[in-house]
């Protein structure tokens, strides 16, 4: 776990830092906003602690500029004890904050749990990224399982990497050109026959009449995409 501290007071920064790396954190230190965000987007941190009254750059700017590409938690360490400065720092998008003076312990535990939220958070997210849905229709794409309405359909390699590629892109209408070219990974030569068959075959299995699809639908003159299925 890497933990960027920016804190101008040598003494406090060399005491956190010390105190973390016997915890087993790589600690690098920053004295002032400019430093702080160079350190920053050089390297992947896990968690920022982040004194706001540092030179060059304050500790807010410091935020913003982080804010504006990252999620990375952060905690402010502050001598500002008012709830006016805890809402403006919360509300500009800090984790959670810290007042002076702090015990190291209180620091340890707010670290730790930060970043326990901020990857159980990761982990959500990417559950549900590989979970995709259309009706009653779910594709699982870890485990590459399809279900419809509980039960579940076996789909051939190259009918499931069509259906994932339209259900995640639900706007989008790909030509068989670019159907092709993407699961198949080929230069396509205008040979619509290999297309046709697996939207053919893949309709036989997930649509409740094939015949009038709902799920992999025509956009005539153009391609396939996805319906609006609720």
């Amino acid at each position: 776990m890497k933990i960027l501290l920016v804190e101008d007071d040598i003494e406090i920064s060399d005491m956190l830092k010390n105190f973390l790396m016997t915890e087993n954190y790589e600690v690098t230190t920053a004295f002032d906003g400019e430093s702080a965000c160079q350190e920053f987007f050089a390297d992947d941190y896990s968690l920022v602690l982040l004194d706001l009254m540092i030179p060059k750059k304050s500790g807010m700017e410091v935020m913003k500029e982080i804010r504006e590409k990252n999620t990375v938690p952060i905690i402010i360490l502050s001598a500002k004890d008012t709830d006016s400065d805890k809402t403006l720092g919360l509300g500009l998008g800090a984790d959670d904050y810290i007042t002076k003076p702090f015990s190291v312990t209180e620091v340890l535990a707010r670290i730790k749990a930060n970043i326990r939220r901020n990857t159980q958070y990761a982990v959500q997210s990417a559950k549900e990224e590989s979970v995709l849905k259309c009706g009653s229709l779910v594709v699982n794409t870890n485990d590459y399982s399809v279900l419809k309405n509980g039960t579940r359909i076996e789909l051939t390699a190259k009918e499931f990497e069509i259906l994932k590629l339209l259900m995640k892109n639900p706007q989008k209408v790909y030509t068989k050109e670019q159907l092709y070219s993407q699961v198949w990974n080929d230069a396509y030569f205008g040979d619509e026959n290999a297309v046709n068959v697996h939207i053919s075959r893949l309709r036989n299995k997930i649509e409740d009449n094939p015949r009038n699809p709902q799920i992999v639908v025509t956009v005539w003159g153009i391609g396939y995409k996805l319906g609006d299925v609720e």
